[in-house]
């Protein structure tokens, strides 16, 4: 079933309270999925020429500051922020250095998430105990995603959880199912895209991540979508700029959108809309069948 929850901030107050929004969505949807909860912020870039890291370790006695330390030695690096079992730390070098050197100094360490804004953080239970364990109500930010998850096409665990990200600062979220998910995973890994886990989910990250890598749009990675997977579903897409929706041409998975002057945001089911302030007076639609709907910072 899942619960999916997007919010895309046009003023400064929603800015700065936009982890609180956003669990306040998450909340709405916890029993679509109790699961797993997690979400994909964009906030505080790294300067030019770093790299920002969301790294996970199944270790609760993990010392990041160990890590910090050899990562600070090998590139430069910024003091860790730990939030639950993750941490991010901004590097002085590029993403694939970074993550080359930790796959090999580190390899019990799972990077989540890579590029120069985002930050993924996602964890096996229920989304009200992954909301207070991350600290997601004193995040800021200019966008989010959000995901709670009813598993029923891979296990329970951190690593199957949503958001999935294969490529810089690239994220999605997806409830439904996809039935060719195996047969296109050999074809992407051929194409060097790597996974980490079998969910179907990753699967289609990494379809944007190679169709975005091959010179196609966002919206023309999202269009081929509709070609080359099967099954149902409703995605989230998150990007440095912005956010993007799509549904399958049968839609048979829920979702409604909604835009006032200080936000645009979708969600699998009202309820979570209506948390937000405001959301009384929000235009309010549900997204029609193979359609792109896409804001980017940059339109704002």
């Amino acid at each position: 079933m899942c619960g999916i929850a997007g919010l895309f901030s046009k003023s400064l107050d929603v800015s700065e309270g936009l982890g609180s929004h956003l669990g306040d969505m998450l909340l709405q949807l916890s029993d679509r999925g109790p699961d797993s909860a997690g979400v994909a912020v964009y906030r505080d870039p790294a300067p030019s020429g770093s790299s920002k890291l969301s790294l996970f370790s199944s270790d609760p006695g993990q010392d990041w500051d160990a890590v910090r330390s050899a990562l600070d030695d090998a590139f430069g690096a910024g003091e860790p922020e730990p939030r639950g079992s993750h941490a991010v730390i901004v590097v002085e070098t590029e993403c694939a250095d970074a993550q080359a050197w930790l796959h090999e100094r580190y390899p019990e360490l799972r990077v989540m998430s890579a590029g120069q804004a985002i930050e993924i953080f996602k964890e096996a239970g229920p989304p009200q105990e992954f909301i207070e364990s991350f600290g997601l109500a004193d995040m800021s930010g200019s966008h989010a995603l959000g995901h709670t998850r009813m598993a029923t096409e891979s296990r329970v665990t951190t690593e199957h959880s949503h958001p999935f990200s294969t490529g810089l600062d690239l994220c999605l979220v997806h409830n439904g199912s996809l039935s060719n998910h195996n047969r296109l995973r050999r074809r992407l890994r051929d194409e060097g895209i790597e996974f980490q886990t079998d969910n179907d989910s990753e699967v289609a990250a990494g379809y944007l991540t190679w169709r975005l890598r091959e010179g196609a749009s966002l919206e023309q990675a999202l269009e081929g979508c509709l070609e080359d997977l099967d099954g149902f579903y409703t995605f989230a897409v998150g990007t440095i700029d912005g956010f993007a929706v799509l549904r399958d041409p049968i839609a048979c998975k829920p979702a409604v959108m909604a835009e006032t002057d200080d936000w645009v945001a979708m969600a699998s089911e009202y309820r979570a809309i209506a948390a937000l302030p405001g959301a009384e007076g929000a235009r309010t639609w549900e997204p029609e069948p193979g359609r792109v709907y896409s804001w980017e910072r940059a339109a704002v």
